[in-house]
């Protein structure tokens, strides 16, 4: 396996997010493992299958793009009625169910108990958040096609 295959790799998982990569050609077994999902290291271990000796290569990959909008929002005035809907798994935000479609919802629309707010995408899963309030959307807080975390904010709605 050549040095450009292995770079190739690297880029793939940096790419791809994910957190490890295993392959196996011939007499030699290359394993990419990052560290972290945000940091911009990836560890690649290469080894000859009969050989009992590992040889551990840093390798510098850039980092993904990070997109920024041109003008954030401005933060909410706190508000004593204002109740925040938060991601319940980890995944990728999606304000549509697809690119064609229209938003689910958008700032200054009236919501329901369990009205469809977003998708979050887990493991290839599209999973539906539902507003547990009734009332006004506020702010929408999560860019489209993020990534979310556990317990991320992702609106604000303002209850009656």
């Amino acid at each position: 396996m050549t040095i450009q295959e292995i770079r190739e790799l690297v880029q793939v998982v940096t790419e791809s997010g994910i957190a490890e990569l295993e392959v196996e050609r011939d007499d030699i077994r290359v394993h990419v493992k990052r560290t972290h999902p945000a940091a911009a290291e990836a560890v690649v271990t290469t080894a000859a299958v009969p050989v009992q000796t590992v040889q551990h290569v840093a390798a510098q990959v850039a980092a993904p793009p990070v997109h920024t909008p041109a003008a954030a929002p401005a933060a909410p005035a706190v508000d004593a009625n204002a109740q925040t809907v938060k991601a319940p798994i980890v995944g990728t935000f999606y304000e549509a169910p697809s690119p064609e479609s229209p938003v689910f919802v958008k700032v200054g629309d009236t919501v329901k108990v369990g009205q469809v707010l977003c998708i979050i995408e887990s493991m290839k899963l599209m999973n539906e958040i539902e507003s547990d309030f009734a009332g006004v959307i506020t702010a929408r807080l999560v860019e489209n096609g993020s990534p979310v975390e556990y317990g991320e904010a992702l609106f604000t709605i303002r209850t009656n």
